[in-house]
């Protein structure tokens, strides 16, 4: 009697939790967009701003906060700052749980990519496309969380680029010609303009230190995956393609995150040439 060992079955594809994380993740990318304005409005004592009002809000009140000349945010300009604050915060937190979500989306993915050799060509080409579209997301969702914890840190001066920089009329064009002039004297005699030079200096600290923890994870990532790769068999080119692929980005990713954090960190140490170049109509 012959005893025949029938190769095993195909794994199949995971089609409730990948249904289930792709449906989270779709709410999760429309709370990103609508969620944090009204959440921000809906402390106790905040004020009913919006993206549309905001800026003005800060336009108004900045002019208020420079012509009074202290360091301490005038009571409108808090209330504005507060709510920038309550806004950043929140969208961090929901871009952070976007980012876990299709990470975990992204990896079930490309597992069952490489397992579903039995699925013929059609659903292979459906899950690896699914799980570039996951890593796509994945980048998109880093970068938010990062901007918005740096926004969440230093909200008086994400606000900034509200400011139309150019402006050289009324009170608003007054104030910021102002700037301009004692930044390109290098004479700070208002306490208002050390207030926000010390806070365009932990803007740029902040993201000088998301970019180091962001480099490092990737760097970590990279030598994982790098360690699969040459573990795994040539035989299994599909595997070594997906580790080596994603084995790339992570190094390349790291890199980008490393130059960002040593121009932070110049920045931060030395804030005021980079603030002058904004106000004199350069990015932030």
């Amino acid at each position: 009697m012959c005893n025949t060992v029938s190769p095993p079955p195909p794994v199949g594809v995971p089609v409730r939790a990948l249904t289930a994380l792709a449906a989270i993740a779709a709410a999760l990318v429309g709370a990103l967009f609508v969620a944090p304005s009204g959440l921000a409005a809906s402390a106790p004592g905040s004020g009913h701003f919006d993206g549309e009002h905001i800026a003005g809000a800060f336009r108004e009140a900045f002019v208020g906060y420079w012509s009074f000349g202290a360091g301490d945010f005038s009571p409108d300009l808090e209330s504005v700052v507060d709510y920038w604050f309550r806004f950043h915060a929140v969208k961090a937190v929901i871009a952070a749980i976007l980012l876990a979500v299709v990470v975990a989306l992204g990896n079930l993915l490309w597992k069952s990519y490489l397992q579903a050799s039995g699925l013929g060509a059609v659903r292979r080409v459906a899950l690896a496309t699914g799980g570039v579209l996951a890593s796509i997301l994945a980048l998109f969702s880093l970068l938010v969380v990062t901007a918005n914890v740096q926004g969440a840190a230093a909200p008086f001066s994400s606000l900034f680029p509200m400011l139309p920089v150019g402006e050289d009329k009324g009170d608003l064009g007054d104030s910021l010609g102002q700037v301009r002039q004692q930044l390109a004297a290098g004479s700070h005699t208002s306490p208002a303009l050390d207030a926000m030079i010390n806070d365009f200096s932990r803007y740029h600290a902040a993201m000088a230190v998301i970019s180091v923890i962001v480099a490092a994870t990737l760097i970590g990532t990279s030598v994982l995956l790098w360690r699969r790769f040459a573990r795994t068999g040539l035989s299994d080119r599909s595997t070594r393609r997906v580790l080596g692929s994603f084995g790339v980005l992570s190094a390349l990713l790291s890199l980008a995150a490393v130059v960002v954090a040593v121009a932070n960190t110049t920045t931060a140490a030395n804030p005021v040439p980079a603030l002058s170049t904004f106000f004199g109509g350069g990015l932030l």
